[in-house]
């Protein structure tokens, strides 16, 4: 399936009238009356309030896919998986639903809606200590889910194809504003999380060809070698603290956050999300620029760019222009970045227009229908023209 179609399916499957969620529109990149925080940086953000209690005008199930950005991520662009920009499907239960009806749905769209191999699924879930106990009951649904009757494994120990289910410590598996349970202030709400993994390679030829840094330590499913990818969180919004411990919350929530990019890589089979069509003409575009042909390597300067543009790109439909503080400070460095890498690939032509291009033909039929293509085009060109002299000089 191709990433706009997946992202179809998932408001469908969850707004059919037997789960009845109601479709929330995106926020924007730029969050409004919010100070606390430059962009949009995950589909929860706006939901926060409501999470806490407040009522949602549009129920208490919701859906949407959320375009996110996290500029923490720039320096880690390169590798299988991260990006600036990307887009969060999410859904969630307000004090409705709660994991008996959550997990076996969230695999139910995977497998069945988006065509994932069930075979090449692991989750995880938390082990528990000394506080809070251990995720009893998500196990004993993902036993059922899965038809197993092998028991949940320790995940750092090792991976084995025949366990599909892995307990982590709090830092993996358990979500809350403050971090791990013992960080808690008395009255803030948390609980355990349970994340659905994909293996890229069965055969586990990563190691066996040694392209991974991590050749040398035990593979799991959080391990960061390429082989699994994560492509969903169902987060359990299940305790308060107390003075006395951790207490059930009158009203449990659910909040499902699960990346269209990588869910589409799982989709399509492709170790890594850049080889996705939601990538293709973008990185089609750069070759035309550049003469080049991408060769795929997690070093190549093509998926700077690429990330890089597709996030200015959102970035300047939305009414940001370079500058050089606040959220400008950011689209500026994505686009000089861009710059540099063009450079790099000894590009004559320094133009980043045919990349915007690019961008807007793969998300004409969601979110850049109605863009401003001329207005998007002159931002950048105009920091093409700002910042040439300084780049061309810093390379000589």
């Amino acid at each position: 399936m191709t990433g706009s179609h997946i992202r179809s399916a998932f408001i469908h499957y969850f707004s059919t009238p037997d789960r009845n969620h109601s479709e929330i529109p995106c926020a924007r990149l730029v969050p409004e009356n919010d100070p606390t925080t430059l962009f949009t940086s995950s589909g929860m953000q706006q939901l926060v309030p409501y999470l806490k209690g407040e009522t949602h005008s549009m129920g208490t199930r919701l859906v949407d896919s959320q375009p996110s950005f996290r500029a923490e991520d720039i320096e880690e662009v390169g590798d299988n998986r991260h990006t600036t920009f990307f887009e969060m499907l999410g859904n969630w239960s307000l004090g409705d639903y709660f994991k008996r009806e959550q997990l076996p749905w969230i695999f139910e769209f995977l497998t069945n809606e988006a065509g994932i191999d069930p075979e090449r699924i692991y989750v995880s879930v938390f082990a528990g200590n000394e506080v809070v106990p251990q995720d009893q009951e998500s196990i004993g649904l993902w036993q059922t889910t899965f038809q197993t009757t092998a028991p949940a494994k320790p995940g750092v120990a090792g991976f084995d194809q025949d366990t599909k289910i892995y307990l982590y410590d709090a830092k993996k598996n358990w979500w809350s504003r403050a971090g791990v349970p013992e960080k808690m202030p008395v009255g803030e709400i948390g609980g355990p999380d349970s994340e659905m993994f994909y293996d890229f390679d069965p055969q586990n030829t990563l190691r066996l060809h040694k392209q991974s840094e991590y050749n040398n330590q035990p593979c799991h499913i959080n391990c960061d070698c390429g082989r699994f990818m994560e492509i969903g969180n169902s987060v359990f919004m299940q305790y308060i603290k107390t003075e006395s411990g951790f207490e059930p919350l009158p009203k449990q929530n659910v909040d499902f956050g699960g990346g269209l990019e990588r869910i589409t890589a799982a989709s399509q089979d492709k170790r890594d999300v850049f080889e996705t069509d939601l990538f293709a003409g973008i990185i089609q575009s750069i070759e035309t620029i550049t003469g080049k042909k991408y060769d795929g390597d997690q070093k190549s300067p093509m998926r700077i760019i690429a990330d890089h543009m597709r996030a200015a790109t959102f970035l300047i439909a939305q009414g940001i222009v370079p500058a050089n503080k606040m959220q400008g400070y950011f689209l500026r460095r994505l686009l000089r970045r861009a710059m540099v890498k063009l450079q790099q690939l000894s590009a004559e032509d320094l133009r980043l227009t045919p990349v915007c291009d690019a961008v807007i033909a793969t998300y004409e039929d969601s979110y850049l229908h109605d863009c401003n293509r001329a207005e998007i085009e002159q931002v950048v060109e105009e920091e093409r023209v700002r910042f040439s002299k300084t780049l061309h000089k810093g390379f000589r």
